[in-house]
């Protein structure tokens, strides 16, 4: 069990470094190296959630599934070869679930933990894909508490609350993911609490593992309020210092700047709509220009662009052989797993599930028959070749694509600058009154609202 827990763990590692542009993992400190854990995360990009998880914490995990997933075909397996545990809700089964399946469940769980090892829930019970966190069932509580009481509360259950934040999840290479680790929560008195009165003691349990939550990810009302909140983030603390640009640091402003927004639109709903209705104009004007946020600040004249596009486009040509290699290896594979991803239309929450899936069948079905055609046509040493160089020049390919892009879009930024000479003096003012307005704003906020714990309702 442990080589394939290894092989699933090596697998996931990889395949998520290829979809994610960028993956960040802050709080590891916050994951003891040994000792019974309970891992508990919110849920808002499907498989994915878990994968992460499994891939980038260092503690083995022993997931907790929904049973349907281990009759699937393809993450059935995997989920046997991780030791996963079955948990069994009542509207997926046919004629409803018998209770004592999930004691086995909950038996199995306190086995694991009383043995030292670390277990993974996600207590939304399900995955969506909006930025909020869901009611939480009291399934980790539970879990937690009765495996206390068996040992007779001396285990010192940790449990470790680890918030997702994704942008653009579902977007090969566009996509990134940060994990953020917080503290473990009390539970000592939730413990002593549980021979008294169990459901309240869960109850407690389950509602400051709420709140720890929220302090690790980032609520809005909507995917597009978030995307605003990010380009805010993003031009209101362009000149901020290293420590203060980091994954966490960025996550705190946020949180704290979408408790102002919830207060200012209560308390100044037209000022904070003509603001947001401002920062979408800009955002649209950027887009056209076919510039970002980070161009208007980069030096340009005509000489800096025709050295920059020189430059980098001797780098693209001399690295072409090899990405046309990667390019003709992968295009088949490619495209049909867009083209699967496109007629299947998954919810937002599950589109890297489903692109991730059929590229774990459709890759390697494609290398197959692309290796036997290379077989027939130029013999065995050429499909030595062709396996030798397939997934170095598949990585490669990626980064010329990613270079290209960049540069592409470089390049046409900054022929729009440089034919409308003063398009970048007027995006540039537009963007100091955002800043001004939003420095103005915030300032209207009590720093009691800005302190207080993040949540829809505060």
């Amino acid at each position: 069990m442990a080589i394939g827990y290894g092989l699933v763990r090596t697998l996931v590692r990889w395949v998520l470094g290829l979809f994610y542009r960028r993956i960040d993992l802050v709080g590891l400190e916050n994951i003891p190296e040994s000792g019974p854990l309970i891992v508990a995360a919110n849920h808002q990009n499907a498989l994915v959630d878990p994968m992460l998880l499994l891939g980038l914490l260092p503690r083995r995990l022993v997931p907790v599934a929904k049973a349907p997933l281990f009759r699937h075909p393809l993450i059935g397996p995997f989920l046997h070869l991780v030791g996963a545990l079955p948990v069994h809700r009542r509207q997926e089964e046919e004629g409803g679930t018998d209770p004592a399946r999930n004691r086995d469940m909950f038996s199995a769980a306190a086995a694991h933990l009383g043995a030292g090892q670390a277990v993974l829930i996600f207590p939304e019970g399900v995955s969506h894909p909006d930025p909020v966190l869901m009611p939480l069932h009291t399934g980790a509580a539970r879990m937690l508490l009765e495996a206390e009481v068996a040992a007779g509360g001396n285990l010192g259950i940790a449990l470790v609350p680890v918030g997702l934040v994704f942008h653009e999840p579902g977007t090969f290479r566009a996509g990134r993911a940060l994990l953020l680790i917080g503290g473990a929560v009390a539970t000592a008195d939730c413990i002593a609490l549980h021979a008294a009165d169990p459901d309240g003691a869960a109850r407690r349990l389950t509602d400051r593992l709420k709140a720890a939550l929220r302090r690790q990810i980032v609520e809005a009302d909507d995917r597009e309020t978030l995307r605003l909140l990010r380009v805010v983030e993003s031009i209101s603390r362009d000149d901020a210092s290293s420590d203060a640009r980091g994954p966490a640091a960025r996550t705190a402003w946020m949180q704290g700047a979408m408790r102002a927004y919830r207060y200012l639109r209560e308390h100044e709903p037209w000022r904070v709509g003509h603001f947001r209705a401002e920062v979408e104009r800009y955002l649209r004007d950027l887009e056209w220009a076919r510039l970002s946020d980070r161009g208007l600040a980069q030096p340009f004249s005509v000489g800096v662009v025709a050295r920059y596009v020189l430059h980098e486009g001797t780098s693209l040509l001399l690295a072409l052989p090899l990405a046309l290699w990667g390019v003709a290896s992968h295009v088949l594979p490619y495209t049909l797993t867009a083209l699967c991803a496109e007629r299947l239309k998954p919810e937002p929450d599950e589109e890297a599930t489903y692109k991730i899936m059929a590229a774990v069948v459709l890759y390697p079905l494609s290398w197959l028959a692309e290796g036997w055609l290379v077989w027939r046509l130029a013999g065995g040493p050429f499909v030595a070749l062709f396996a030798a160089l397939l997934v170095p020049t598949g990585f490669f390919a990626v980064a010329w694509r990613d270079r290209l892009e960049r540069i592409g879009r470089d390049a046409r930024g900054f022929f729009r600058l440089l034919l409308d000479r003063d398009l970048r003096r007027r995006l540039a003012t537009r963007r100091r009154s955002l800043v001004d307005e939003l420095a103005a704003l915030m300032r209207l906020v009590p720093e009691a609202v800005l302190a207080e714990p993040q949540g829809p309702g505060s």
